[in-house]
């Protein structure tokens, strides 16, 4: 009578065996490229051939000259270091609020009856509709700025944070309650990685809510900042700064999205999400 070997994977295994992890083929990342690519050039053929007048939306090779421009003689590295001040001022005061408040709410019972119903209520109101608010409390300097970049990100956070630790099974909790685990180590090993993936897509949509904030800030009282710069272009019909300054923004949140992205995938190595085919 013949043996398995020990060694040896039973088919029965073997068939349910997670698939290895595959990466985005070369050809597809090129691929990813030829869209944004092909709307580039569209844009620049309009643009020079009369489709589009250069006073309303002047050609990328235009903007490109101007953002070389205004980078050679030190204005937009002026103006983009205060942006990204701001930003990450407002982004590290929402940011850390909303991480309390929300673990707060969704770990304990008082929390959740304290904080959760004055935050549902407060996140019905535009927190850029508080702009002739924040201006009567805060006046109309820097901390006008950074309280609307912190409003922009507070919500997000908050609410991502409340729903990844209420989604976490309840039967995991337990399990490690079973195996001796204290509330401290409960904390790491089952709360915090649960409430990861949500806490991290709250991220995203703080980052982009924070970009869109200071937009507004910016053009209130501002003496520099891109949105500054393009308010200031916009008095004098400087069209490709103000193409330029939005261009600034959309790169600044596709460099901040790609980095979260990146730091994602690092601490959640462990999930395995559906992959496009």
């Amino acid at each position: 009578m013949s043996r398995t070997p020990l060694l040896e994977t039973p088919p029965e295994v073997a068939a349910v065996a997670p698939p290895a992890p595959r990466h985005p083929r070369p050809t597809r990342r090129w691929r990813r490229l030829v869209s944004p690519v092909v709307l580039v050039l569209g844009w620049e053929l309009a643009a020079r051939t009369g489709v589009l007048a250069s006073e309303k939306l002047p050609a990328p090779s235009d903007v490109l000259a101007t953002g070389w421009r205004l980078s050679r003689d030190g204005t937009l590295a002026v103006h983009l270091v205060d942006s990204l001040t701001r930003a990450g001022a407002g982004l590290l005061i929402g940011g850390v609020l909303a991480l309390v408040l929300g673990t707060m709410a969704g770990l304990m019972r008082l929390g959740d009856d304290l904080v959760d119903p004055p935050v549902q209520m407060a996140r019905m109101l535009p927190h850029l509709g508080l702009v002739p608010l924040l201006i009567i409390w805060v006046g109309i300097g820097e901390s006008l700025k950074i309280s609307l970049v912190a409003l922009g990100a507070f919500f997000p956070i908050y609410f991502n944070t409340y729903a990844g630790i209420r989604d976490i099974d309840e039967r995991l909790v337990e399990a490690a309650r079973a195996c001796g685990l204290g509330q401290a180590a409960r904390l790491r090993h089952v709360v915090l990685p649960g409430a990861l993936p949500s806490l991290f897509l709250g991220l995203r949509l703080a980052i982009g809510a924070a970009w869109l904030s200071l937009v507004v800030g910016e053009q209130v009282n501002a003496q520099s900042g891109i949105g500054f710069l393009m308010m200031e272009a916009r008095e004098f019909s400087q069209t490709d700064v103000v193409v330029l300054g939005l261009l600034v923004y959309a790169l600044l949140g596709l460099i901040s999205d790609l980095a979260l992205h990146v730091a994602e995938r690092r601490m959640l190595t462990w999930r395995r999400g559906l992959r496009a085919t």
